[in-house]
């Protein structure tokens, strides 16, 4: 399993923001959103292929009971089934983060999904293969489907314009089952002062429709950094 960073931090988005845990960031990707904040993983993977004793062995070395496997997209690899099933075996609380365009019978706590709108597609004056192929794979309707029917779960939007809310309105629309207290919106952006001036429209949207409004506190602590 190609992995670019282990590290131990503080989860800043999320139903379990604030919670230290120990960050597996797997390295690979089928999207490529524009505003992707670790390229690293996507646009230019960066990483080393370990093997899943040994990842399991640098997560042991931390103590912490929270982990979350993300990236990239961590469903992309097989090995991804017997490392969660490691981890819960050493007692760990296992989430993942994925944007929910692929499926793996893996054991977690939580499966945070992140759907991809159609504000994450690249210009295809930016990147034309990755426009279409991006557009073409960002929403999986089944994939979600199976996700929320089998795991405990939170879906996380992410919000750039005004518009895009119209946009997730519609995407709930057609999947009846999704329990709205799972579902958070966050702030597009990598700098504080974005993130402020977005919150303040996407809160009054989140307590009018009764969704979840979702800080991005490692960007507030930390500001953008890798490994945080």
């Amino acid at each position: 399993m190609r992995i670019a960073e282990i590290y131990k931090s503080i989860q800043g988005e999320g139903s379990l923001t604030g919670t230290e845990s120990v960050f597996v960031r797997a390295s690979g990707c089928n999207l490529r959103c524009w505003f992707c904040d670790t390229p690293f993983t996507s646009w230019n993977p960066e990483g080393d292929d370990l093997e899943v004793d040994e990842i399991l062995r640098q997560v042991a070395a931390f103590d912490c009971t929270h982990v979350v496997v993300t990236g990239g997209e961590p469903m992309l690899f097989a090995e991804l089934i017997p490392l969660c099933a490691g981890l819960r075996e050493a007692g760990r609380h296992v989430t993942i983060e994925t944007a929910g365009t692929l499926y793996l019978p893996v054991a977690c706590d939580l499966m945070s999904i992140s759907p991809k709108l159609a504000n994450s597609t690249p210009p295809q004056e930016v990147d034309a293969h990755w426009h279409a192929r991006h557009e073409r794979s960002r929403h999986v309707p089944d994939v979600i489907r199976q996700l929320i029917a089998d795991f405990s779960y939170q879906l996380k939007f992410v919000v750039d314009q005004p518009d895009d809310c119209e946009e997730i309105e519609d995407y709930l629309a057609a999947l009846p089952a999704v329990d709205r207290k799972r579902v958070l919106l966050m702030p597009q952006g990598t700098d504080i002062e974005s993130l402020r001036e977005k919150a303040i429209w996407i809160e009054a949207h989140c307590a009018a429709r009764g969704y979840q409004f979702c800080p991005r506190r490692h960007i507030e602590i930390f500001g953008f950094a890798r490994g945080t």
